[in-house]
């Protein structure tokens, strides 16, 4: 039953005040702070009889509407882990139904792999790169993520709702984890949460089903647990952080790059080696495992190919030294938003540094590094200039809270984000928005911690600008996250129509292309195009999607266009296009943004016919 508020007199102090409206464990009538605080009962109010034992209160005939919003404010303050739970789950339901995309379909071919064969995950061929390849010799991540897709779709089925529903609880992890770890460097831990969901990064990863987000939660709760051990000086859960950082390395091999970060963290807070170390040898005895595994299954220690692929890769683009830690940047500043919408409220005098940086320096790079488009330049260059200095802000809100507090918890904040960063630039194959990921966590409470610092306010009380920059970054958020929706919507209903019209006729129907485009044109009868033994004959029918990868357009004397299908896609706001310089989970270019708003071309896949 709710509490209602109620005008009281204090006679002897002669004066009115209201009372404050909170919620008491108690059930008819306390005094608190001075003042009478009344439960209704059911829709009656308490009798005149009654309300003459407290000749002091008045008793109002109606309950004021606004009320409820109080009301629902109190419990959510309350209630600080289900308010996030509920934010989180309701931010990504409107995404449960995306079409798979991008590397989806290598997790899910591998989830397959798993139900028929449990103990042999990638011993599979796949053509992803126009010809078919060993699985461990495309996939460049360890199978975790795949074993928990299998067990998903073992419960729930295959289907898009399904697998992206038992995606939900990773996100939920990550944001709870947030809230728990901020508690132990801020009196703001909603704010460090809130400030992380409302990230395009984090909101686009969680609407796919590949590795990053599950890693993310592994990594979170490691450092939840490794800080709360250290702390408490509890060997357990220093162990569980352990097993927690294994389990991170087994989703994605970056896990492994929490061994230095909490191995430098242990050495500021307890001033040398101690029990602590042992627990860091858990993920290095599980890793060697592994990769003597893997080693016998297919030939190859899989984390050392990842390795080395990087380094191919990198030397196989050929990218300018200079235009990776520029890109980094870009993607910083872009994929982690909300540090920028927070930014007028605790930078001042950098502001000016930062303007001045973006004009003159993103200017003069521009030049240097022009990019190919289908249209003007100028929105592309505002927004490169725009998140290149909202990156230079979150390196610098790493920095200023180790310059201020200079304690081991300062130094794991600057260390968790400038390690991602780099990584990210320099180490990782490409930089994109997945490898920026996991960082948003700790820009979360660097933000809290900054605004605590500069404006101590009520724990329990947003501030109006605070709240105005909260629902900037979520606005954004779910726009990116809509677009990338968008975008696989296409992509399926691309596959949809060609197929439609030109399945089980007379002729093969091939393709090229990957992502999701190949996982929906495999499920509906087309086969892909072995570009080392090509197959085609008089007759054949070939699709070609306008924005995709690995393609080899044929030759115009042996194919004829017959026509191109148009599936309407996003409009002003793109993820994945290199026409619009947009390339969140792939940058193959130079200075390229994670999210470009412009005039965004349809996606179309084109059809030819053999001769």
């Amino acid at each position: 039953m709710p509490w209602t508020i109620f005008y009281v007199r204090r006679v002897h102090a002669g004066f009115n005040q209201r009372c404050r409206h909170q919620r008491l464990d108690f059930v008819r009538v306390k005094i608190r702070h001075g003042f009478f605080l009344v439960r209704r009962r059911g829709k009656k109010f308490f009798t005149a009889a009654e309300s003459a034992t407290f000749p002091d209160m008045v008793v109002p005939q109606t309950c004021p509407d606004q009320n409820r919003f109080r009301t629902v404010r109190d419990w959510c303050l309350r209630h600080p882990r289900w308010m996030l739970t509920l934010l989180t789950v309701v931010s990504l339901a409107p995404f449960l139904a995306k079409p798979f995309n991008i590397d989806d379909p290598l997790f899910i071919w591998a989830a397959e792999q798993i139900h028929s064969h449990p103990f042999n995950p990638y011993g599979f061929d796949v053509n992803w790169y126009g010809m078919p390849s060993p699985m461990w010799n495309v996939t460049q991540n360890p199978p975790l993520a795949c074993y928990y897709l299998a067990l998903a779709a073992g419960i729930f089925g295959w289907s898009e709702t399904a697998l992206h529903a038992a995606f939900l609880l990773p996100a939920v992890a990550v944001v709870l984890g947030t809230h728990r770890l901020a508690r132990h460097f801020c009196r703001r831990p909603v704010l460090a949460a809130l400030a992380t969901l409302f990230t395009p990064v984090f909101l686009v990863s969680s609407t796919t089903v590949m590795c990053d987000v599950l890693m993310l939660a592994f990594w979170v709760w490691a450092i939840v647990f490794w800080v709360e051990g250290m702390e408490q000086n509890n060997f357990r859960k220093l162990s569980g952080a352990g097993l927690l950082i294994a389990a991170a390395a087994l989703t994605k091999y970056f896990g492994m790059a929490l061994l230095p970060l909490l191995a430098v963290h242990a050495l500021i807070e307890k001033r040398g080696a101690g029990r602590w170390f042992a627990c860091l040898m858990i993920p290095l005895a599980v890793m060697g495992e592994y990769q003597w595994t893997t080693h016998a299954l297919y030939g190859r220690a899989l984390f050392s190919q990842a390795i080395d692929y990087t380094g191919h890769a990198q030397d196989f683009f050929a990218v300018p030294k200079m235009a990776p830690g520029l890109t980094a940047l870009i993607f910083t500043g872009g994929c982690v938003a909300s540090a920028v919408f927070f930014a007028p409220l605790f930078w001042r005098t950098a502001r000016s540094i930062l303007t001045a940086f973006g004009i003159f320096g993103g200017g003069m790079l521009l030049e240097k590094y022009a990019l190919p488009r289908h249209a003007e330049w100028a929105p592309v260059e505002f927004q490169i200039i725009f998140w290149m200095a909202g990156g230079a802000a979150v390196l610098a809100l790493a920095v200023a809270e180790v310059l201020h507090r200079r304690n081991s918890h300062s130094w794991l904040l600057m260390l968790w984000v400038s390690g991602t960063f780099v990584f990210a630039a320099f180490f990782n194959w490409t930089i994109n928005g997945r490898s920026i990921l996991p960082m948003t966590p700790a820009v979360g409470i660097l933000i809290a911690c900054r605004l605590e610092r500069n404006a101590p306010v009520n724990r329990k009380n947003f501030p109006c600008g605070i709240t105005i920059c909260l629902a900037a970054s979520a606005l954004l958020a779910l726009l990116v996250a809509r677009a990338d929706f968008l975008l696989a919507v296409a992509a399926r209903e691309g596959a949809r129509q060609v197929c439609a019209k030109y399945g089980g006729k007379q002729g093969t129907l091939w393709f090229q292309g990957h992502w999701g485009f190949q996982y929906y044109m495999d499920k509906l009868g087309a086969k892909a195009v072995d570009m080392g033994h090509a197959a085609l004959k008089s007759g054949d029918i070939l699709a070609l999607p306008a924005d995709n990868t690995n393609l080899l357009p044929p030759d115009f004397k042996t194919a004829t266009l017959q026509e191109t299908f148009v599936a309407p896609g996003p409009h002003l706001l793109m993820t994945e296009d290199v026409r619009t310089s947009a390339g969140f989970f792939y940058a193959p270019i130079p200075l390229m943004l994670p999210f470009a708003f412009d005039g965004a071309p349809p996606e179309s896949v084109a059809v030819y016919r053999i001769k």
